[in-house]
């Protein structure tokens, strides 16, 4: 009979049958250790406390007697308060128990009982949630509270936390190397889940969860390293490119690359050169000059003979590319193929494009999604671009890299990423950073106004149209909803056509339109063909006209400040000072402060940060469209230092050749092996 271990199922224990067991896994518990790590979300210190040391509203434990029968008022619909006194340090307390009836048989007059609830200081009464016997007022009474569901209750998990550390502590090991839990002094990992769910008091409780904190970044960089180096290990392409040929092209440009371009240029042409694959993220604000960098390193594969590949989101984006590097490389013997879906899937002129990039004739391909369908063939792809990256799914990522042999992939975002994100989702990634913008560039200048100023904006947008300039207008909705009080773009559009024609032309782009549609009112808008569109998000990302001078986003307390940013950073393309006007009333604090950091700020890298601080990495980017990890105990955000520290750790580990046989290791080699097999996410 096989030994039961920490990794064994959780139906192992004692009184967890079919039904608990499926309880517990709808909380993410199906394994002895799961359980071992499910900690309390917080405790609560039922030790007595004197009188004199109350503070209002706080959770508190009064010792005391009954000093009257308890009595149940009845109120409203099934509700009701159960009353008592009790009498502690000589003074007479008004003890309340909502909707707790059976406490009034526990409650016997003269009988000395100890109470856990919330103190008003002003009533001086006290708002019971607990009802412990005297003894309870134990000087080590500190009191685990897990989450917990309509499934299986707060006691059950208890009693089963209790019941499988007494039967499995001996099985637990550590899992930080011991040079590291002396190095940062941490403890060892059968004292951390003790103290974790069996706290002394709250100072062992605290770092516990440290070292439980530190336990878990680990855990996930030394995934991430150990996928970066798997990654690094197999075979890639040395790409030899022209260097002369290089320096020639940059030279040819009509501007300097700023020192932050130049930085992530050798960065990615080091890696172009090593016989490993490449996957390199290239982050960079709106108008940091991302596009020039891939324009240099696509023409560095080219000169080498190989071809590249640009993916872009929409076909709008890949069009703009096409456009841009036609100009960029002009005599410079790049041959550009534009594929989209709107090329049409069996045209004359699609046959001949595919026969060029299959024969090789065409070195840079330009399309959308359109690029990983399976009559798309290569003679020699090199290096594959992905922009926007995360608008594609992982699947059509590897599908565009798999169109040729141990490619190299630079993906690119122009959201910038907090260094929180960058470990935690990118962690498997190079990153590139351009954090400088280029010189002369103007910024954005931001305003925030409220729906009863309105008519001085209107005024300065007529102001910008006079002068031959365009404006975008933003709203979250398309049609009215009943449940949110929201400005949305249909009356929006209706609204400002009255405002503004027929001495000037209002136009409507929204999600619902069909791609051909959108496609249509952009290219007359570009051709200012109408000087103000109003839309819903979908020219957040990629849309690029010069001429546009005035971003307008209506209840843009509703976005997040990325979102608000990146709508920001659709102005301010062409020479002329350019402005986003955000209109909102907020609520809450949390919208002010977003409307006084966006007025602050042009700075990306610290409003990513700030909103990430806000609302949290989940909200922000969406866990399941991230891939970005949710942690049971460490916070990224807040234990930033950790989650460092813990990258930096795991990198030097992954990357010592033999750490994989050091006896030092060889525990965590086996754990992270039975992890990643259950990870989903890095099979």
């Amino acid at each position: 009979m096989t030994e039961n271990t920490i990794f064994s199922p959780i139906s192992v224990l004692s009184g967890v049958g079919l039904q608990r067991a499926k309880a517990l896994n709808e909380l993410g518990i199906y394994t002895i250790e799961d359980l071992l790590l499910y900690f309390p979300f917080r405790y609560e210190d039922l030790r007595p406390q004197n009188m004199a040391d109350l503070v209002d509203q706080q959770k508190v434990t009064l010792e005391g007697t009954v000093a009257s029968e308890p009595v149940i008022a009845r109120y409203g619909r099934k509700k009701n308060r159960l009353n008592f006194r009790l009498l502690t340090d000589q003074e007479s307390v008004m003890v309340t128990f909502f909707n707790q009836p059976w406490i009034k048989k526990q409650v016997t007059i003269d009988e000395r009982f100890a109470v856990y609830g919330k103190w008003d200081a002003r009533r001086r009464s006290l708002t019971g949630m607990k009802l412990l016997p005297f003894s309870s007022g134990d000087s080590s009474e500190i009191d685990a509270v897990y989450p917990a569901s309509q499934h299986i209750r707060q006691n059950t998990i208890k009693k089963l936390v209790t019941q499988t550390f007494e039967q499995f502590q001996d099985k637990i090991a550590n899992i930080i190397p011991e040079t590291l839990i002396e190095k940062y002094r941490l403890i060892d990992r059968k004292t951390m889940i003790h103290d974790l769910h069996f706290p002394d008091d709250l100072k062992s409780a605290k770092i516990a969860r440290r070292t439980a904190t530190f336990e878990e970044f680990f855990v996930f960089q030394m995934e991430l390293q150990v996928l970066k180096k798997r990654d690094q290990t197999e075979n890639g392409t040395a790409i030899e490119y022209n260097i002369d040929e290089l320096k020639k092209f940059i030279a040819s440009l009509p501007y300097e690359l700023t020192d932050a371009q130049k930085r992530v240029v050798n960065e990615i042409c080091y890696d172009l050169k090593r016989p490993i694959r490449m996957n390199r993220l290239l982050q960079g604000d709106v108008g940091s000059g991302k596009t020039i960098v891939a324009a240099i390193v696509m023409f560095a594969a080219i000169t080498a003979g190989y071809q590249t590949a640009l993916m872009a989101p929409t076909e709008i984006l890949a069009e703009q590319h096409a456009n841009n590097l036609t100009k960029i490389f002009e005599g410079m013997g790049v041959n550009i193929g534009l594929l989209t879906g709107a090329s049409g899937s069996k045209s004359k002129q699609r046959r001949a494009l595919l026969a060029g990039i299959e024969q090789g004739d065409i070195n840079l391909v330009i399309g959308t999604h359109a690029l990983i369908q399976d009559d798309v063939k290569f003679k020699k792809l090199g290096l594959v671009i992905i922009d926007e990256q995360h608008r594609f799914g992982v699947k059509q990522r590897e599908t565009l890299r798999k169109k040729g042999a141990d490619v190299d992939v630079l993906a690119m975002t122009a959201t910038p990423i907090p260094r929180t994100l960058a470990i935690t989702a990118y962690g498997e990634m190079d990153v590139s950073t351009i954090d400088q913008m280029p010189n002369g560039r103007k910024p954005v200048l931001t305003s925030w106004v409220k729906n009863s100023n309105v008519r001085g904006m209107l005024d300065f947008v007529k102001k910008q149209f006079k002068a031959g300039h365009q404006a975008f207008v933003v709203t979250p909705l398309i049609e009215e909803s009943e449940s949110l009080d929201l400005k949305n773009a249909m009356a929006l559009y209706d609204q400002l056509q009255t405002e503004f024609e027929p001495t000037y032309k209002v136009g409507l782009l929204h999600g619902r339109m069909k791609p051909n549609e959108k496609d249509e009112i952009m290219r007359q808008f570009k051709d200012n063909e109408f000087q103000l569109l109003v839309s819903t998000t979908v020219i957040e990302v990629g849309v690029d006209v010069p001429n546009v001078t005035v971003m307008i986003i209506y209840d843009a307390d509703r976005f997040g400040l990325a979102q608000l940013h990146q709508l920001r950073g659709r102005v301010g393309r062409g020479q002329d000072q350019a402005y986003c006007i955000l209109v909102a009333d907020p609520k809450n604090e949390t919208g002010i402060k977003r409307m006084k950091i966006m007025t602050q700020s042009n700075d990306g890298f610290k409003i990513s940060q700030a909103d990430l601080q806000l609302r949290g990495s989940g909200d922000v980017f969406g866990s399941k469209q991230s891939g970005i990890p949710e942690f049971r105990v460490g916070d990224p955000v807040v234990d930033i230092g950790a989650l460092q520290t813990a990258q930096l750790e795991a990198s030097k580990i992954v990357n010592e050749e033999d750490w994989q046989i050091d006896k030092q290791f060889r525990k965590l080699s086996d754990y992270l092996t039975i992890v990643m097999q259950k990870n989903a996410n890095f099979d």
